[in-house]
């Protein structure tokens, strides 16, 4: 029999879905958690998960319902739960919601708009960003100037930017105009501004940055900062499979 799985206090708090992992090492550290009644200061505490008795503040650890939610992020607002410069956060299109702790699925930059999923539970946001089984993001960007056939194609091959070969899994004309014109860029993984170095690596700036799909979830017409829920399809159709085991 294999012996019980330890994790982290901190880890298993974020687990549950009851906080993030930083909080949750800010109550440990804060004297606020006992395991088994005796306060434990330190967040890598390893503890076995339905096991050990853990409580907060002198109550049961609560049971957490799992929120899964599709957000129209609005461009300008900083993808976290508190800035240490003191933007504005995604969060503030969260206020009045009574939602529980929901933490973003990835990343969108700030000055990137569109789908950003929000989850409170870590193991499924960990498939989703995953970068093997994870699934693909689409994107509408609008860009500075009109590309020619040629152009998209090395677009689309990719360049090596910064010790990186960044490429698109696919990419096509949306629609053009005198000036500029909307592409759809298709990746199947997620690096830093990932199509804005590769686009300016082709001398191709962005004017704005829209994801409008990940997977089979579609931002279709949710208003810029609104939110709703994934129906119980949409989050099993994000779950990608587990891997097949060794042997």
């Amino acid at each position: 029999m294999k012996p019980p799985v330890r994790h982290g206090l901190a880890r298993v708090l974020s687990k549950r879905g009851v906080c993030s992992r930083s909080q949750a090492a800010k109550w440990v550290q804060a004297g606020r958690v006992r395991v088994d009644g005796r306060v434990v200061r330190d967040p890598e505490y390893p503890v076995v998960d339905g096991r050990h008795a853990i409580d907060i503040d002198g109550g049961q650890l609560p049971a957490v319902e799992r929120r899964y939610i599709a957000l129209n992020k609005p461009r300008g607002l900083v993808t976290s739960a508190s800035d240490e410069r003191g933007r504005d956060t995604i969060y503030q299109c969260l206020e009045g919601s009574e939602l529980p702790w929901v933490a973003p699925v990835g990343r969108l930059d700030k000055a990137s708009e569109g789908l950003l999923l929000l989850c409170n539970d870590p193991e499924w946001a960990a498939s989703i960003t995953d970068p093997e089984r994870g699934p693909d993001k689409t994107y509408h960007v609008q860009v500075d100037r009109v590309p020619g056939d040629a152009l998209l194609q090395d677009i689309h091959k990719g360049a090596n930017v910064d010790g990186e070969h960044l490429h698109a899994k696919s990419l096509r004309l949306l629609r053009e105009g005198t000036r500029n014109a909307w592409l759809e860029v298709v990746l199947d993984e997620g690096r830093n501004r990932q199509i804005r170095r590769l686009l300016a690596a082709f001398d191709l700036s962005v004017v704005r940055l829209v994801r409008v799909a990940i997977g089979p979830v579609v931002l279709g017409d949710l208003a810029k900062g609104a939110w709703r829920e994934l129906s119980r399809d949409e989050v099993a159709l994000l779950s990608p499979p587990s891997p097949p085991s060794p042997g």
